[in-house]
C-alpha cells in the first residue's frame, strides 16, 4: 500500500508529538526508528511511519498511517509494542491523536 495523504484514503492517521530535552532528541528518534523497524511495521494493518525531528531539538513527531483504527488498537495491546512505548515515555512527554484526512493541497 502506498502512503497517501488525501481525503477518503482508506487509512487512519496517527500524529504523535513528543516533547523531549534537546540532548535526548536523537536518542528518541533512534528509539522510534528501531521500534518501527523491529515491531510496528510487522503488525497487521501497518502502512507507514515518518519520524520528524524539530529544528530546535525539543520535539519529535511521528506521522503514521494504519489501515484501520482496529489495527492500530491491536498494536497498542501488543506487549512488545508497549515496551517501546514505555521507553519513549521515559524520555519524553507525548500526545498521540488519531486523525482522518480532511483535505490536502499540492503545488
Amino acid at each position: 500500500m502506498v502512503t497517501t495523504i488525501e481525503p477518503g484514503a482508506p487509512v487512519m492517521t496517527l500524529i504523535n508529538i513528543f516533547t523531549v530535552a534537546p540532548e535526548r532528541q536523537q536518542e528518541l528518534v533512534d528509539l522510534l526508528d528501531n521500534a518501527t523497524e523491529e515491531v510496528m511495521r510487522h503488525r497487521p494493518g501497518f502502512v507507514s511511519a515518518n519520524i520528524h525531528a524539530s529544528l530546535d531539538g525539543t520535539h519529535v513527531a511521528n506521522y503514521a498511517q494504519w489501515r484501520s483504527e482496529e489495527d492500530f488498537k491491536a498494536m497498542l495491546a501488543d506487549p512488545v509494542a508497549q515496551e517501546h512505548m514505555r521507553a519513549a515515555g521515559a524520555m519524553a512527554e507525548f500526545e498521540p491523536v488519531v486523525y482522518r484526512v480532511a483535505s490536502s493541497h499540492h503545488a
